[in-house]
């Protein structure tokens, strides 16, 4: 166990936590675990680019635990009525379709290179950024984020909208490319 990946499991376990306080009410306390989570995520890269500690574990662990924040931070925000349902079941979908593509190329036998497509990366930093926008008023004592006169939230879920669809079809795309090679069938 790396550094890098110690750190990593720790930004898992931190997970059910940050859920127990969305769901409490004490948005507050879930916006800084989830800057904490942010944070650790930057620092277990940075650590095993720097130290070359980067392992076969981490490249698993690293998207396991991004999506494990997420999505939980999603449907915890969608419980409480912060966050439309339809974009919690669509960030969740995506999220499903990505681990099942994965699980069924690797019951294929194919070899498969944990690199995040660049829309991808493009729906996480939405994603991020609307999770961060819906706890940071509590966790700072803010008012609801405005941009050009407007609330910054609903701007934000047709963002993290379009670009989780985009995300999807592309890996869909790519997921194709990938069961081509085996003629389609498993």
């Amino acid at each position: 166990m790396s550094i890098p990946n110690i750190i990593t499991f720790g930004r898992i376990l931190v997970v059910p936590v940050a859920v127990y306080f969305i769901l409490a009410g004490e948005l507050g306390v879930a916006f800084w675990l989830f800057v904490g989570a942010g944070v650790s995520d930057a620092v277990d890269g940075a650590v095993a680019r720097m130290f070359r500690a980067r392992t076969v574990l981490g490249a698993y662990l690293d998207p396991i635990a991004d999506k494990a924040l997420l999505v939980s931070v999603y449907v915890s925000l969608g419980h409480i009525g912060v966050l439309p349902l339809w974009l919690v079941i669509l960030v969740v979908f995506r999220d499903l379709m990505i681990v099942g593509g994965v699980m069924l190329l690797y019951t294929l036998k194919e070899s498969l290179a944990m690199q995040p497509l660049y829309v991808s990366k493009i729906n996480t930093a939405v994603q991020l950024a609307l999770a961060a926008a819906v706890l940071a008023p509590a966790g700072l004592g803010l008012p609801d984020f405005q941009l050009f006169g407007q609330e910054l939230v609903p701007l934000l879920i047709w963002v993290c909208a379009a670009t989780t669809v985009l995300s999807g079809l592309a890996y869909v795309y790519r997921g194709g490319l990938l069961f081509s090679r085996h003629g389609g069938v498993p």
